[in-house]
């Protein structure tokens, strides 16, 4: 399978995917922790995590799947929502904690 098939396959078969730097116990790089920080505080439990640094593929590879030149990356039910610049705009708004509610 390709990296483009890889991502293809994790964005879809997860309701909620959040490619960072390092993993939600040991972020990497503040922007991943806060990401990861906005979703816990919006309650969610259930977020595959992709470590884009243990794979330089995956890493090169969300950045043209998603046309996004930084991460973190926030997918929910397949869809590309943005950065940790995004996430964090959202979550001011509280458009994020409405992308979660059931």
């Amino acid at each position: 399978m390709d990296t483009n098939e890889l991502i293809k396959q994790q964005v879809t078969e997860n309701a909620v995917v959040l490619y960072m730097k390092g993993s939600p116990e040991a972020p990497m790089c503040g922007f991943s922790a806060a990401a990861v920080q906005m979703l816990e505080a919006c309650g969610v439990e259930d977020v595959a995590t992709v470590n884009v640094l243990a794979d330089e593929d995956v890493r090169n590879g969300i950045k043209e799947y998603s046309n996004w030149p930084t991460i973190p990356q926030l997918y929910i039910n397949g869809e590309f929502v943005g950065g940790s610049d995004i996430m964090r705009e959202m979550y001011q708004s509280g458009e994020l904690q409405k992308l979660f509610e059931k």
